[in-house]
């Protein structure tokens, strides 16, 4: 028996080319993408990998939809490539605001690469006199504890952009919870809340009817899906930053050419023309990167929110 094994291996050998190894013949199966719900901004980005990827490694690629604990799934895969995550940054955030939280967002995974972007938008009832960041900070100041703010899904992108603009401006403002951000965005435009950080794409119908006045956009740099709006670090705010981006990972341990190999075949599908088209249509800017600038991104986000947690206490609620 032991003879046999060492025939089939030696034979297997043999088949490949001389320095050829298993890494070389990837992918020789299905590859799975396992991400959040159907329907996210997560699965819709996964289908297009999906789809891309599959017409051009030779091998189908299927969308896992495993909710909130596609994340625990992934970190528990064989890092053999293939299995990955599609997944936003409450990925890395979320540990922070949930103790207990099933996955250590750094030792768990591998970074990848940046996928897309998409900004908050500062948002206010028309009916607040102000046009810019400077004048919302100055307005709350001169009235403390008499506005507030409306927040969605406790330890979602707009909660914690409100939490993070209330502590960088020094405001005594009162937090507003609603059942998620549709919910909150009308309690913007009904008057019942002051302001609110909603994604740039549920906000920007509601305010080119009018509904609601865009005071600033919260990436770094002026985004084209607010377009014509300055940023709030320009205009009132040095240093804040809102953004919901997705990226892809693979599980900790994943050989590095592995890595850059998946990295080389999603940048290929985002970077098509009809694809980041699409995106865009669906309220995400393609930001393809290198792994180590993904890296260093989570590094980042990381590190600015466990400040605030540690001075506001912030938690998922």
């Amino acid at each position: 028996m032991h003879r046999l094994c060492f025939v089939i291996a030696a034979l297997t050998a043999c088949a490949l080319p001389p320095g050829a190894s298993a890494q070389d013949a990837y992918p020789s199966k299905v590859i799975r993408i396992v991400t959040s719900s159907a329907g996210g901004n997560s699965d819709v980005l996964a289908r297009f990998v999906a789809t891309g990827m599959s017409a051009t490694i030779g091998q189908q690629v299927i969308v896992d939809n495993r909710g909130a604990l596609a994340p625990a799934v992934v970190a528990k895969a064989p890092p053999d490539g293939y299995t990955l995550l599609i997944n936003g940054s409450p990925q890395w955030l979320l540990p922070l605001l949930r103790p207990g939280t099933p996955w250590d967002a750094v030792k768990e995974f591998a970074p990848v690469t940046l996928a897309t972007n998409s900004p908050s938008l500062l948002v206010t009832h028309p009916s607040v006199p102000v046009k810019t960041t400077a004048q919302l900070i100055a307005l709350a100041r001169a009235r403390p504890g008499e506005m507030n703010y409306a927040v969605g899904t406790p330890g979602a992108t707009p909660h914690i952009a409100g939490e993070l603009f209330k502590s960088m401006a020094k405001l005594n403002v009162v937090r507003v919870g609603y059942k998620g951000t549709g919910p909150g965005v009308l309690g913007v435009m009904t008057g019942e809340t002051h302001f609110m950080f909603p994604g740039a794409p549920a906000a920007m119908p509601y305010v080119k009817q009018g509904r609601l006045r865009a005071i600033a956009v919260c990436s770094a740099e002026p985004s084209a899906l607010a377009p014509g709006i300055p940023t709030v670090a320009a205009t009132g705010l040095p240093g804040f930053e809102s953004v919901s981006p997705q990226a892809v990972f693979a599980p900790a341990g994943t050989p590095q050419a592995l890595i850059n190999r998946v990295q080389q075949e999603v940048a290929k599908v985002l970077k098509a023309e009809d694809v980041k088209q699409k995106l865009f249509s669906a309220g995400s800017e393609v930001v393809v990167s290198t792994p180590q600038v993904l890296a260093d991104t989570m590094r980042r986000d990381i590190e600015r929110i466990s400040r605030l947690v540690k001075e506001t206490g912030l938690r998922e609620e």
